[in-house]
Formats: structure tokens, sequence, C-alpha cells
């Protein structure tokens, strides 16, 4: 039996994916990492949420 893992999410429901870096602008997680949080490991979790401080979406002024 797997226990349930007690780390949270880092989604701040600020969920839009910014086309140049490709990563969400609210909690700078790949769609692939958003996607197999439900079901990865806490060692994964762990690797995904370490790597959130060195990552920035840099905004634009242009539409484009």
């Amino acid at each position: 039996m797997t226990l349930p893992s007690t780390l949270r999410s880092p989604c701040i429901n600020i969920c839009r994916i910014d086309s140049r870096s490709q990563l969400c602008e609210g909690c700078k997680r790949t769609v692939d990492e958003i996607m197999a949080w439900p079901n990865a490991s806490d060692d994964r979790k762990r690797a995904i949420l370490a790597a959130l401080p060195t990552r920035s979406v840099k905004k634009s002024w242009l539409p484009w």
C-alpha cells in the first residue's frame, strides 16, 4: 500500500504557460511537471520543488 504524499503542489492558481519559457507563470513548472505531479514520487516532487527558485518567467511588453 502506498501512503499519500505530504508534499503540496506549488500551484497558486495562476495557470498560464509562458510561450517563451514554457513555464507556468504562477508556479514555474513545465507542463510535463504539472501533468506528472499527481503520480510523482515524493523524491521527484522534491526535485521539482528544488528547481523552482532558479526559474523565472520574463514578461515581455511585446504582445508576440
